[in-house]
């Protein structure tokens, strides 16, 4: 970690031997991700007495990342900023903080389709009857488009951002990204940027990835050990290097979708390593492994990760399914956040939890993006690049996402 991210004052709670009741899901099939209905959270206070972070992990066959919620010191009480499953020990560990710092008083869901944080909003909003909910605008539902209010989410006491102005203006300030066409509904997201601590809170647009894995990890690092192997019959072995290899290729995973130097081997060659000694268990998915990586992986994992700290960027799978023809609309919101006096902190909603972020950071970000080649179709871009020409021959996203809010 290098010292411009020594603000992380350490760790609050991250209780092994909870109960597994205290970390149940009921809701969890509205979408099936690892690890389904149990959520352990792993709370850390990232600036004393202002800003803390709520970790459970999320994924798909076992390519699990942090997400997170954040919760903010705000006048009057606490903010909840990306809600997350209220599981008994999450809440357990807000009343903590509700005891010395004030009630929640304000939740917020800061994105138009970030479906992890969408999905546990009218649960949170329930066990916090008291607080005021405000949302993104352009809330949508996939594939039937719904009232907020047949969601869940409650109509009487719900806001909208930026339609009905924005909670706590006195101590944040709110910077809009988008929106943008989607076709199927719309990005848009909301950063806060929190006065006092010096933090802005995002959602999907940055993030910071390090080389070493999330602390999260260390209460079940299961899914760093599967994709550790390169074989499904060798074994679930731990060590700090297999928990690196396993991180960087979780990476590979979650920002490329498809990286370049992995190949799904037939299904033959599969079942041919599956159910062998060793593996017969479900953590070990009984053997089953689809996955074969080519040499030059660990370069491509390189140009994700942090050597000495996060790395700031915005993930390839946003730059080429989100903003390949929007990058204008990216450079002048960086640009306007560029400009927020007293700016040190990046708290995203994914992977590292705290990223040094001063106008220097932004303008160096703003800088390589307006020099390098935007949205590529090469090397390990090139899935994400062909499912972005398939939707567009298909009519599914439009050519200008901007068009449709256009005056």
């Amino acid at each position: 970690m290098t010292p411009e991210n020594q603000a992380i004052s350490g760790q609050v709670s991250a209780n092994k031997t909870v109960s597994w009741l205290d970390q149940e899901w009921p809701w969890w099939p509205l979408l099936p991700l690892y690890p389904y209905g149990q959520r352990r959270t792993l709370v850390r206070e990232l600036i004393p007495n202002q800003i803390w972070s709520f970790e459970q992990l999320q994924g798909l066959y076992y390519v699990a990342v942090p997400v997170r919620l954040t919760v903010v010191k705000v006048p009057g009480g606490l903010m909840l900023f990306n809600p997350l499953p209220p599981t008994p020990e999450l809440r357990r560990a807000l009343a903590d903080l509700e005891a010395t710092h004030g009630n929640v008083v304000t939740i917020v869901l800061p994105t138009a389709s970030g479906l992890e944080h969408k999905l546990s909003l009218p649960a949170m909003a329930r066990a916090f009857p008291q607080a005021e909910v405000w949302v993104c605008p352009g809330q949508w539902s996939f594939p039937i488009s719904l009232p907020s209010s047949w969601l869940g989410i409650p109509a009487r006491r719900t806001k909208v951002l930026q339609e009905d102005g924005f909670p706590h203006p006195d101590s944040c300030t709110w910077l809009p990204l988008g929106p943008l066409d989607l076709g199927l509904g719309r990005f848009e997201e909301v950063a806060c940027f929190h006065r006092a601590s010096g933090a802005v809170l995002v959602t999907d647009a940055l993030v910071g990835i390090e080389a070493e894995p999330p602390a999260l990890f260390d209460l079940d690092p299961t899914p760093l050990l599967f994709h550790a192997r390169d074989r499904g019959d060798q074994p679930l072995e731990d060590s700090p290097q297999a928990r690196r290899r396993g991180w960087a290729r979780v990476v590979l995973f979650a920002t490329y979708l498809k990286p370049g130097p992995l190949v799904i081997p037939p299904l033959l060659e599969v079942l041919r390593n599956a159910f062998r000694p060793g593996t017969l268990s479900p953590k070990a998915h009984f053997g089953l492994f689809p996955f074969a990586w080519q040499p030059g992986w660990e370069a491509a994992a390189q140009e994700r990760l942090g050597k000495n700290g996060p790395l700031l960027q915005i993930a390839p799978v946003l730059e080429r399914l989100v903003f390949p023809r929007a990058k204008d609309v990216l450079l002048e919101w960086l640009d306007e956040m560029r400009r927020l006096k007293g700016m040190r902190w990046l708290v995203s909603a994914h992977f590292s939890d705290i990223v040094a972020f001063k106008p220097h950071h932004v303008r160096d970000l703003s800088e390589s993006i307006s020099r390098r080649p935007w949205a590529i179709n090469q090397a390990s871009w090139s899935f994400l690049g062909s499912v972005d020409q398939r939707l567009l021959n298909l009519g599914v996203v439009p050519k200008d996402p901007q068009a449709a809010f256009k005056d």
